[in-house]
């Protein structure tokens, strides 16, 4: 479920904290990363004294107040608390520490800082998100990575610069083109040691695959038995594991993308076979899987992400996938990716297509254009909708607090679904909006007629609403 960058909480409104770091007086076209850790390993434990010396080194020539300097020299000390350079009393952090002991080498400085970013502060969702944003045929922009990133439910505040700044960091090691959001994969690779398609690789994997294989992080290398990695997965992140299907679910796919070895353990006479020796791969590697696993915990319906980056083409096709699992990520993408043509934002999933056997998913999007308004989305990946699916979804309006229906179908609406849905609209404030598999055709061909289709369905809506004054 999204989570709202405003809650109240008894009457007191609360704004939610940013996912990535404050960064303001923090860009290495402000500052210089070497003499301000010079500067924190002069004066920490003192943060008076170390504002006062920021102030003197980087802001005493600016044509502004006294007043105004100051403040300067307080974002670029809150700056590097956020990037986890500096405590509260400016003291360096073990990771501060670290950059100072690099400061003569700027290279090797650099590429610290990027890892740092990329690992730790969200740095791989954010470029996972630029890579997304332009495979879609988009420019990207700070407007549009807040909205996709928040579609993620990862929150920076509005107006805010963090990904700039992040973004200019980034690029002194290499990894991001000059005055660009381009990535240089090779870079990347070099810096990190994996890739933006490995992370890719990790973001399809299941809630139980990524626990399982963060708590093979949080041992030491060798072999285990699969069921005792099961009980330390569940008892540390609250996953539970159905041990009878655990290799078909967790242990094969694992070993599939190369993290593991498996080797069968001896049956045992009337106890069945016994769990499976778990051994850590070459290209399993513990202090960069844990941070990037964590990322990706962060995101919601992580592994819709590669999905997102297809066609509508592609999306479409992956809906007549054998696979189950495939056949219900293509529906959510599908919902995902309509809705993101008429600019929604994503609020939660009430049921999805792995739950349906890739027939049917439910998802929820708002808009606050003009006015607020909720859409309560169902797709359907069948012959045809029925008079009680739509029904169905009227009965949940009072519950979910939507103004709009929206049933998408790969085949057709039944002829008595569509009299109950003129029905519905006749007589309550409720919209209805059905898009066939006509419609998705056309759709296929020129995304821009959903337009087309969500106009033909108001004037549908207004003509059966029509009031006799």
């Amino acid at each position: 479920m999204r989570v709202p960058n405003i809650l109240t909480v008894w009457g007191i409104m609360v704004v939610r904290k940013s996912d990535l770091p404050f960064g303001s007086e923090f860009s290495p076209s402000q500052i210089e990363l070497a003499p301000v850790l010079e500067l924190a390993d002069e004066y920490g434990g003192d943060w008076r004294a170390f504002e006062k010396a920021v102030r003197e080194t980087y802001f005493e020539g600016y044509n502004t107040s006294d007043s105004n300097k100051a403040k300067l020299a307080n974002n670029t000390k809150l700056s590097m608390i956020a990037y986890g350079i500096i405590d509260r009393d400016a003291n360096l952090t073990e990771f501060g520490r670290k950059l100072y002991e690099m400061r003569h080498n700027e290279e090797q400085l650099y590429v610290a800082m990027a890892r740092h970013i990329l690992l730790n502060l969200h740095g791989m969702n954010l470029i996972q998100c630029v890579k997304d944003i332009q495979a879609a045929g988009e420019t990207v922009t700070l407007i549009k990575l807040r909205a996709w990133l928040d579609e993620r439910g990862i929150h920076f505040p509005r107006g805010g610069k963090h990904p700039s700044i992040m973004r200019l960091w980034l690029e002194k090691a290499g990894i991001l083109q000059p005055d660009s959001w381009d990535v240089n994969e090779t870079r990347l690779q070099e810096v990190l040691g994996t890739s933006i398609k490995e992370f890719d690789i990790l973001s399809i994997f299941t809630a139980e695959q990524r626990a399982y294989l963060k708590a093979l992080t949080n041992i030491e290398g060798g072999t285990h038995l699969s069921n005792e990695i099961a009980k330390l997965a569940t008892a540390t992140y609250g996953v539970a594991f159905d041990e009878k299907n655990l290799p078909k679910q967790v242990l094969y796919p694992l070993q599939r993308a190369g993290y593991i070895k498996l080797e069968r353990g001896t049956k045992s006479p009337g106890r069945g076979a016994k769990p499976f020796y778990v051994t850590i791969t070459e290209r399993f590697k513990a202090d960069i899987l844990g941070p990037l696993l964590e990322q990706i915990d962060t995101q919601v319906r992580s592994e819709l992400r590669p999905l997102l980056r297809k066609s509508l083409d592609q999306i479409l096709d992956e809906l007549s996938a054998k696979e189950t699992h495939i056949r219900g990520l293509a529906l959510e993408a599908l919902a995902f990716r309509l809705m993101r043509l008429i600019d929604l934002e994503y609020v939660g999933t009430r049921l999805r297509g792995s739950e349906t056997g890739g027939a049917e998913v439910d998802l929820i999007f708002e808009g606050a254009r003009l006015v607020y308004s909720r859409w309560q989305v169902q797709c359907k990946n069948t012959a045809r909708v029925s008079l009680d699916d739509i029904a169905k979804e009227v009965g949940l309006t009072h519950f979910l607090k939507t103004n709009v229906i929206v049933i998408v179908t790969t085949g057709e609406i039944g002829t008595k679904a569509r009299q109950y849905a003129n029905k519905i609209m006749t007589d309550s404030n409720l919209c209805i909006v059905t898009i066939d598999g006509n419609d998705l055709a056309q759709i296929r061909s020129k995304p821009v007629a959903i337009v087309d289709v969500l106009n033909r369905e108001a004037r549908h809506a207004m003509t059966l609403k029509t009031l006799e004054i």
